[in-house]
């Protein structure tokens, strides 16, 4: 009978939001660590705990820190917490009263407030020390330099010293501990504000107009690695894609070769060389041996050399070339690239051209 009455009395609602409560955070913990713990097939987005740059293993080791520093608060805390709620829970027998005041204790305080300092000024450190590591880094004369400029919405690449343009698909080549060839990356932007990031290979940096910001990386593996702008810059931010080919020294310069060489000129397709000369293509493209020189869209002279067009959206092939010059918005609403209101037959003509850009 006493249980019977013991359980009646007892506070169910209040009990079971506790009991939930617990279970809510306990089940974002187990979700948390699983995000963090993910492996590249079983998370497909890119992460920084799968890192394969320098910068990114500094990022990838102080963040690793930081968790287990917090994880350990988080440990002490839940665990006083659960002992308090467990040790001074209402019961049965309570009489409502006022439990006795209990006043601080100097010590307590002292180290409630000394611990914290002192954990913020280790995070504060461990922080310093990979910032300056990072941004201080010496750039060896064998370092490739390429100078990034954020577009909306659209990366592009630059190669000084090679004489290369591209746009959105970065080139570099892998870089080998005993003989480093890092990439140092001059990050510019032409509208507003972008942040060039590749989560395995480099942590975020910001492109603000008239303003010139550095960042660099030194793959570790060659492979395809992705990125994205991440910092709202308009209606298409979320498709100003990155994709960074990493490739060995000597596929590397291959690929420069080819891109130093001048546009394809085959002589079947000069109808659709016409089309881009005397539309509105050429005020925003350039093409190397034509009198397009425009440096509001990306480069086109070796255009299908490129696996994706409007900046990772859409695969480049004819069909989505084809579409996406008749109606941008299909692919990318928002896009700033007009639609070019061209007949079938000088459509047809302008994407065979197009597909000579090799």
């Amino acid at each position: 009978m006493r249980i019977v009455e013991r359980m009646h009395k007892a506070d169910w609602p209040g009990i079971i939001s506790r009991v939930m409560g617990v279970a809510l955070l306990l089940a974002g913990v187990l979700l948390a660590a699983g995000l963090c713990t993910a492996t590249p097939q079983a998370n497909a987005v890119p992460s920084i705990f799968d890192s394969h740059s320098t910068p990114a293993d500094s990022i990838r080791n102080l963040s690793l820190f930081v968790l287990s520093v917090t994880g350990l608060i988080f440990l002490v805390v839940f665990s006083l917490l659960s002992y308090v709620v467990v040790k001074f829970r209402r019961r049965g027998a309570d009489t409502g009263r006022e439990p006795a005041q209990v006043y601080g204790s100097t010590q307590i305080e002292l180290a409630w407030t000394i611990i914290p300092i002192l954990i913020v000024v280790v995070l504060f450190l461990a922080t310093a020390r990979v910032i300056h590591a990072i941004q201080d880094a010496p750039k060896p004369a064998e370092a490739v330099e390429i100078t990034a400029i954020g577009h909306q919405f659209w990366w592009e690449f630059r190669y000084p010293a090679l004489g290369v343009v591209t746009a959105n698909e970065l080139h570099v080549p892998v870089s080998d501990p005993s003989h480093p060839t890092p990439t140092f990356l001059k990050l510019l932007s032409a509208d507003t504000d972008h942040s060039f990031w590749i989560p395995q290979l480099a942590g975020k940096t910001d492109l603000i107009p008239n303003r010139v910001n550095e960042t660099w990386l030194d793959p570790h593996e060659t492979g395809l690695f992705l990125g994205q702008c991440a910092q709202y810059c308009g209606t298409q931010h979320a498709k100003m894609l990155l994709r960074v080919y990493v490739a060995s020294p000597e596929d590397f310069n291959l690929w420069v070769h080819a891109q130093q060489q001048p546009a394809n000129e085959d002589a079947k397709e000069a109808a659709g060389r016409r089309v881009f000369e005397k539309t509105a293509c050429l005020n925003c493209h350039a093409i190397g041996g034509t009198n397009g020189t425009g440096r509001f869209g990306p480069d086109l002279t070796h255009l299908m050399s490129r696996r994706t067009i409007a900046s990772g959206a859409a695969e480049n092939n004819s069909q989505n070339l084809r579409l996406w010059i008749q109606n941008p918005d299909s692919i990318k609403p928002g896009s700033l690239m007009p639609a070019m209101k061209l007949s079938d037959a000088e459509l047809d003509a302008l994407v065979r051209y197009l597909e000579t850009l090799q």
